[in-house]
């Protein structure tokens, strides 16, 4: 896995020479909105372009958003909404989502983002859990959290938005008729707590991390990396080679030196976008086809769900910070309705689910064909690995080459790639080079290592746990960390290696890091199992498995046998018009055999309509391995 690295290695000019600048006041809603609003040049620009899958379609612009998330924050207060009070945000991709988020975060209270395909018992556990005072909630899932309500005694007050209303105690219109004034936004530290996301794990009941405001700076140096320097446009994204690396001694702009977009990690009233760009509507009301064609200017979009990590923390608030417009889809995800969205609002910049980037692989092979408008200039991909099949694709359909990434809720966005990096010069430069099927090298700010059972790091080439170390290489706290699982002590000293200010966080994933520091993923610890003997990582198989035409998806997990422990056995997910006989057993076997190793061919193949999945696109094997062992304790009976 490991190869010579080039001489200018860019890694090593961008990591080695970042530090932070966390300042010891920050507030997440005022850096996202509060000061584009503020500005004549930035206020009329539009923040949110959204459209629902019935054809409704309108803008926001900073100006609007601010105005209504200062009308929010003042009806949360009349209900009794104070400083670290907790508030649940259940709402899919629209602009009421990202007003709620902006005013609970300038009154200091902790928004708790939840999904809207939770049903009752998942709501009634996070919202007793949490203790939360207000829940905010529309058509999608207030069925779900009326029947959770009577389980949750502190959930004073149900705000209910778009066609849900009336089915709660305050009505989103009248919440934001009560009081038009500025909001004064409370002066928050930058360890106060944002957010408070739940986690599964395993084992046990979900896990709420409470995540800082200063966590979305710790995210900036991996979002900006792997959109390419995201605010900017790279001229030309199909010829990388074109591009010069950095001239020797050449430091860039950002953070004390640190080679990032001007304002990352400053005071909140920085600038770091480009000039001011395109007005547009005062209001989301319009009904219509949507904005057309935007000219040269970042646009992003992902279909990843604002109630989690992937959308809130690595596509909505970092696009908002830096004062850029992103796409809001309500509404289901197919391959065709994605690229249609993408060509016709001009994206730029997108997040698409490995499991995403399969399904428009096999749907649409020769996207430019179909969708020539397509402006993409860079894509990151995360919660599995992608897989070189994917990764050659998007090279060869897209013109671009996908950022692999890699974090957690509570680390978020540590690991990955970056195809291209703006200079101090002015001019465009390489970054490093994307390898197939690796996780990528540690961002800037962050340091990060394989570690064994004992906390000791890995020899290079050895299997172990990623970690990354409460402080960067220079000694600096990191930003990117959470505070702790809330009321659940234990369990965050669990994660950490020592102390929690001074040590290791364990991921939970299993790689290998080679001689340049690119990590190769494994599988979550949890996944990865043993098969007579050998060590078996799933994503390897279920990688060379989707290579296969025949192949939509699939998970490898272990079969429980009598004599050898396990077997390695494949849920696959036929594609369009393939069959699953015996003779496709066969091939598959074969197929997977002539690639890997003899003992990591899947000894049984399971053709099932659908994986597990999570809401957040990953593939629960978790799921199918207890499947699995029950049917095994049946057999046994």
């Amino acid at each position: 896995m490991s190869r010579k690295t080039s001489r200018d290695d860019a890694w090593q000019h961008l990591h080695g020479r970042f530090r932070w600048q966390v300042p010891a006041r920050f507030n997440i809603g005022q850096a996202c909105c509060g000061r584009w609003a503020r500005d004549p040049a930035t206020a009329d620009r539009v923040a949110i372009a959204w459209e629902h899958e019935d054809g409704r379609a309108g803008s926001v612009t900073y100006a609007r958003l601010q105005a209504d998330a200062d009308r929010l924050s003042h009806a949360l207060a009349r209900q009794g909404v104070r400083r670290g009070d907790r508030v649940a945000i259940v709402m899919p991709q629209r602009p009421e989502t990202a007003v709620a988020n902006i005013a609970v975060q300038q009154l200091g209270a902790v928004a708790m983002p939840l999904s809207m395909l939770f049903g009752p018992e998942a709501l009634a556990y996070r919202l007793q859990d949490s203790g939360s005072r207000v829940a905010l909630v529309d058509e999608s899932a207030v069925a779900a959290l009326r029947a959770a309500r009577a389980e949750c005694p502190d959930l004073a007050c149900v705000i209910t938005a778009g066609a849900a209303a009336g089915q709660g105690d305050l009505d989103w219109a009248d919440a934001l008729a009560g009081d038009s004034r500025p909001f004064d936004p409370a002066d928050t530290a930058a360890d106060d707590p944002a957010v408070l996301i739940y986690t599964s794990g395993t084992t046990g009941p979900p896990k709420g991390a409470l995540i800082p405001q200063r966590a979305l700076i710790g995210n900036l140096t991996g979002f900006v990396c792997s959109q390419d320097w995201f605010p900017h446009l790279r001229p030309d994204h199909g010829s990388a080679q074109t591009l010069r690396p950095p001239a020797p001694g050449r430091g860039e702009r950002g953070v004390g030196g640190g080679a990032l977009p001007e304002g990352q990690g400053e005071a909140q009233g920085a600038s770091p976008c480009p000039p001011p760009w395109g007005g547009g509507s005062g209001g989301w009301g319009a009904i219509g086809p949507g904005p057309g064609p935007v000219g040269r200017t970042p646009v992003f979009w992902s279909p990843a769900d604002w109630a989690w990590t992937g959308g809130l923390m690595d596509a909505l608030l970092p696009t908002l910070y830096f004062g850029q417009r992103i796409v809001a889809f309500q509404g289901r995800f197919t391959p065709e309705r994605a690229f249609e969205l993408m060509q016709r609002h001009g994206v730029t910049h997108s997040f698409l689910f490995p499991t995403a980037l399969k399904a428009m692989m096999k749907e649409v092979p020769r996207p430019l064909e179909r969708y020539p408008g397509l402006r993409l200039r860079a894509v990151m991909s995360a919660g599995e690995a992608v897989g070189d099949a994917v990764f050659h694709w998007c090279r060869e359909a897209l013109g671009l080459t996908v950022n692999e990434m890699f974090g957690q809720t509570e680390i978020n966005y540590v690991v990955g790639n970056c195809g291209a990096f703006l200079g101090a010069d002015g001019r465009w430069h390489p970054g490093w080079p994307a390898r197939p099927g690796s996780m990528g090298r540690a961002y800037p700010g962050h340091r990060v290592a394989v570690i064994d059972d004992e906390g000791r790091e890995c020899p290079r080439g050895t299997p172990g746990d990623v970690a990354v170390h409460r402080r960067d290489v220079h000694g600096d706290p990191d930003p990117v960390f959470f505070l702790g699982y809330w009321n659940n002590d234990k369990a965050t000293r669990a994660k950490f290696t020592g102390d929690p200010a001074d040590s290791w966080c364990r991921t939970g994933d299993t790689a290998v890091m080679d001689e340049d520091g690119y990590l190769w993923y494994q599988g979550r610890s949890d996944d990865v199992f043993k098969a007579a003997g050998y060590r078996i990582g799933p994503s390897e198989i279920e990688n060379c498995l989707v290579k296969h035409p025949a192949v939509a998806n699939a998970a490898v997990v272990p079969k429980p046998d009598a004599e050898r422990g396990a077997v390695v056995k494949a849920y696959v997910v036929l594609a369009p018009g393939a069959v699953g006989d015996e003779a496709l057993v066969q091939a598959l076997q074969q197929h997977v055999r002539g690639r890997l190793a003899p003992y990591e061919y899947p000894k049984e193949i399971e053709f099932i309509a659908a994986l597990p999945m999570t809401t957040t696109g990953k593939v629960q094997r978790r799921v199918l391995r207890l499947q699995e062992e029950e049917r095994a304790r049946r057999r046994g009976g």
